[in-house]
């Protein structure tokens, strides 16, 4: 526990300074715009109802959601300006995870300068007018001021507001306090996801009083307290761009998805570019959509994807061919169509398997998918976020017709546990998962091969294709870990005694290769 405590805070300097700087410029930027939007809106009512009911749409769609929309339409832009102007610009980290909050940051700030400004006594307003004030000095000398306590209360929920949504920034690129919390959560280290929360709260609640106090010295006129508050705002903000502002140079980034043999595969190959002298940055917990996506745009430039993965979501292939047909087909359609290079597979295979506890199985007497067809109406299934919506899991379907009585999406971890405590009945489990072992598990055969190979291949980016660091430093893991080791490995981060962190379980494997 002393050592997951240890590894966890050594990462806090630098994920905190990121969160930090990510809120601030969203904050910042959510102020910019929101404050002369109310100011407009209330001047002019016919602005005042698509204003305010346009910021609260925006509030209904899940922050990851927002934060993933923006992806894909930064690299569409990137594309154009890149063929427009000459100039292209990274979609991936920073940008997306901006962009989204400042578009969640702006309600609380619209709804309150728009509240406090109506709010202001007409009597007031008529004095103003009488003394003949221009309506610009009205606003600055007269509104604001008495409306600024009503304002600061929206700035304070709007700064909450994006401290909370920024953890969310993992999955997009850009490293918050969320990684902690994604990362633990999938390789159940309790310690790493206390410490996010923790570190998201703690920063929350510092800066709600911060803004408190600024607050709290409007309306008592206090003009040291409120210039003591902006001063720990500031100072906290320039904290944070020393740490992250200082140029940090990257020779490669190692992309990763969001489950443990993903953390442990992106690991291994980070050592070893570090090894042969590169620096590297490792960028996870993507999606699998988005990763390839920031591969063939060159924000990743390594990263480990499956076959069947490729064949499916990014070919649209339904047909399924033999793993060697399937992997010759897929490396040289990869360079044609997307310029990216399959380095080749490391020697085994990840596939989705429905599985179910060995009990029940015996119980049941189910031992293939046609077996489970004729029980399954009866049977609860638990998957990953993905499988449900997952072209395999349509082939499936049409192959077997499969029916559940209920379908249930679980962070990968939590379907393990889900199986474990009898809140499901099968599960859409890894092949190289060592939980499977580890919980006593049954895989069901497949008997009509309507799930493709999953066979673990390093993708190169196209600007990598030729890079003879990290082909040197790559290649030699071609055919090299069979999936008793992976499974090993997996299951070392994933057991609840002893577990090692993904850094750790991949030096062990390497050890094993050496």
């Amino acid at each position: 526990m002393s050592t997951q405590w240890a590894d966890a805070l050594a990462l806090l300097p630098d994920l905190l300074a990121q969160h930090v700087l990510l809120s601030a410029a969203a904050l910042g930027l959510g102020l910019a715009i929101a404050l002369p939007l109310a100011v407009l809106a209330v001047r002019h009512e016919a602005l005042r109802w698509p204003v305010l009911t346009s910021a609260g749409l925006i509030q209904t769609i899940p922050g990851l959601a927002l934060l993933a929309l923006f992806y894909p339409l930064l690299l569409a832009l990137s594309g154009l300006t890149d063929a427009w102007f000459g100039y292209s610009f990274q979609a991936l980290g920073f940008l997306p995870a901006l962009l989204a909050l400042t578009l969640y940051s702006m309600l609380p700030i619209l709804r309150n300068t728009v509240t406090g400004l109506l709010g202001v006594d007409n009597d007031v307003l008529e004095a103003a007018d009488g003394v003949g004030m221009t309506p610009r000095q009205k606003l600055f000398w007269v509104q604001l001021p008495l409306a600024a306590p009503t304002i600061l209360a929206g700035i304070r929920t709007a700064a909450v507001w994006t401290i909370g949504t920024a953890t969310l920034s993992t999955p997009v690129g850009q490293p918050s306090l969320g990684n902690y919390i994604f990362s633990g959560l999938q390789t159940e280290n309790w310690v790493s996801v206390l410490v996010g929360c923790l570190g998201a709260a703690a920063l929350a609640l510092i800066v709600d009083q911060m803004l408190g106090l600024v607050e709290s010295g409007l309306k008592e006129r206090q003009r040291g307290q409120i210039w003591v508050a902006l001063s720990a705002l500031v100072a906290g903000t320039l904290a944070a761009m020393s740490v992250t502002i200082v140029p940090k140079p990257v020779s490669y980034v190692v992309g990763a998805k969001n489950f443990s043999e993903q953390f442990i595969l992106a690991e291994m190959i980070g050592a070893r570019l570090e090894k042969a002298g590169a620096s590297v940055a490792r960028t996870d917990g993507l999606g699998s959509a988005i990763v390839f996506r920031a591969l063939e745009a060159g924000d990743v430039d390594v990263y480990v994807d499956y076959s069947g993965t490729l064949w499916a979501n990014v070919m649209g292939r339904t047909d399924v061919p033999p793993r060697a047909a399937m992997l010759a087909e897929l490396t040289t359609w990869m360079a044609a169509n997307r310029k990216v290079t399959v380095l080749g597979s490391l020697g085994f295979e990840n596939a989705y398997a429905l599985a179910m506890r060995r009990s029940d199985a015996e119980r049941l007497g189910i031992k293939t998918l046609d077996d489970l067809a004729q029980r399954g109406r009866d049977l609860r299934l638990g998957s990953d976020l993905e499988f449900l919506s997952r072209p395999e899991y349509a082939a499936l379907k049409a192959a077997y017709g499969l029916r559940f009585r209920s379908e249930t999406s679980y962070n990968p971890t939590f379907m393990y546990r889900a199986i474990a405590s009898k809140e499901a009945d099968v599960i859409s489990a890894f092949s190289s998962d060592g939980r499977i072992a580890g919980q006593d598990l049954v895989v069901l055969s497949d008997p009509k091969g309507a799930i493709p190979a999953y066979d673990a291949v390093i993708l190169l980016a196209p600007t990598r294709a030729n890079d003879g660091v990290l082909r040197r430093a790559v290649e030699p893991l071609i055919g090299a870990i069979p999936v008793e080791a992976m499974r090993k490995a997996n299951l070392a981060v994933d057991r609840d005694e002893g577990k090692l962190s993904p850094a750790q379980a991949a030096r062990a494997l390497e050890a094993t290769l050496e």
